[in-house]
């Protein structure tokens, strides 16, 4: 679908802050309040806007911290549907949180949460490898988030200020 440049101005204004009031996107880019909700409206609607997420720095949370696991997987794509098959299987595994078809050594990347590096090793032992067309995998744990989605993790709150001395 082809946007307009307001329409791709609102786009580009949610991606960095979807909590932003309808009234703020108005004023940001000079359209009535009522023009913004349409258009906001329609790129709902027409699944362009697909949902509105939050991050969360979970090791902040005690109990909470889990454990991110990426899963390189290789595959047998089947005819007729190519990887779309395999991959529709994967991501509705409830502890699947991405899937991506990749080039490269491997065919499907696929990002996974748990509460225990345990959990996440059954995942792959019983649930994944056991699937008809996956051929092999190889599991990287995320040790630390640096930067996700654009949003940098421990910016640290220490002070900024110019030392001066006498």
């Amino acid at each position: 679908m082809i946007l307009n440049e307001n329409e791709i101005e609102i786009l580009e204004i949610i991606e960095k802050n979807g909590r932003l009031p309808a009234e703020t996107i108005a004023k940001l880019v000079e359209k009535s309040l009522e023009e913004v909700q349409s258009i906001i409206q329609k790129l709902e609607e027409q699944k362009i806007i697909v949902e509105y997420n939050t991050i969360v720095d979970w090791r902040k949370v005690e109990g909470h911290e889990g454990v991110t696991a990426m899963i390189d997987v290789k595959v047998t794509p089947k005819r007729g549907v190519g990887f779309d098959e395999i991959a529709k299987r994967i991501y509705m595994f409830k502890e699947v949180k991405s899937v991506y078809l990749m080039s490269g050594a491997y065919d499907l990347s696929v990002i996974i949460e748990g509460k225990t590096m345990s959990e996440v090793g059954n995942f792959v032992s019983e649930k994944l490898s056991t699937l008809d067309s996956v051929l092999s995998t190889t599991t990287h744990f995320i040790l630390k988030k640096y930067k996700h989605d654009g949003t940098i993790f421990d910016q640290g709150d220490e002070d900024k200020r110019i030392v001066v001395t006498p």
